[in-house]
């Protein structure tokens, strides 16, 4: 994979939990966190990501679960 579908390295910048809405996208519909073939990071940028997503949630600005009705 290349390293330039990533969309962190083209923008040199790294995930971060305070922008909790761009990183909802990289969740699916029942809030799991999405493959990195399907989002297409590079293997540093996913590992981070995770990071990030779970330090949100910690925080509440995600959620872990997300229940259908």
């Amino acid at each position: 994979m290349s390293k330039n579908n990533c969309s962190y390295c083209q923008k040199k910048s790294e995930p971060s939990y305070k922008e909790y809405e761009v990183m909802s996208k990289y969740l699916t519909q029942r809030g799991k966190i999405v493959s990195r073939e399907r989002s297409g990071m590079c293997a540093r940028h996913q590992r981070r990501l995770a990071q990030e997503i779970k330090k949100a949630r910690f925080l509440a600005l995600l959620p872990y679960v997300v229940y259908e009705t």
